[in-house]
């Protein structure tokens, strides 16, 4: 059986209430799902208070919370666990600015100040919404720049993903970058 075919099954029983799949599950894409958050983490400011693993383990918190999904493919999982991590980083980055006028007081060298300011948090947040709207446009172009920017997938991986040419997946990378860049400024 091949690893797709194994983790949709245990996707599957798992989505029927198997507890045991989603820990056969777990050691299957563990190490897909870190790099998946440690790609987000890189774009994050420095002295984030959310590591790699917490992020993983929000994502999937928040998944198992959600509705009861039908699985189709790791595919659908992966891009359901990223929208959840990109959500969690977003709602991060709103609690960070609602808190930035001294109700959480941090020590910081005053060469690291210029780098720690609350920009970073709010250009999540405009990505986040630019994303959304972007999604609602067109998901695959969404789901691109999510997979591509965010989880660190290549324009290969990405064509095997999407079952498309990789100058397709590099067309639609530019068309939706130059969407982004527009709506975010």
């Amino acid at each position: 059986m091949s690893r797709t075919h194994e983790v949709t099954e245990l996707l599957q029983a798992w989505s029927n209430g198997d507890a045991q799949a989603f820990e056969k599950l777990m050691v299957l894409v563990e190490d897909e799902l870190r790099k998946i958050a440690h790609s987000y983490m890189v774009n994050e400011r420095a002295g984030h208070t959310l590591q790699t693993t917490a992020l993983v383990n929000e994502a999937l918190i928040r998944l198992m919370e959600g509705e009861k999904i039908n699985w189709h493919s790791p595919k659908q999982f992966y891009a359901l666990v990223a929208r959840r991590m990109r959500q969690v980083l977003i709602e991060h980055a709103r609690a960070q600015l609602a808190t930035k006028r001294g109700a959480r007081v941090e020590h910081v060298e005053v060469n690291e100040a210029i780098s720690i300011s609350g920009q970073k948090s709010e250009e999540i947040l405009m990505l986040g919404e630019a994303l959304t709207k972007l999604a609602k446009i067109d998901e695959r172009k969404a789901m691109i720049v999510e997979y591509r920017y965010c989880a660190g997938f290549t324009i290969g991986e990405l064509a095997a993903i999407f079952k498309v040419a990789p100058s397709t997946i590099e067309r639609e990378w530019r068309l939706a970058r130059s969407w982004l860049k527009r709506e975010m400024t």
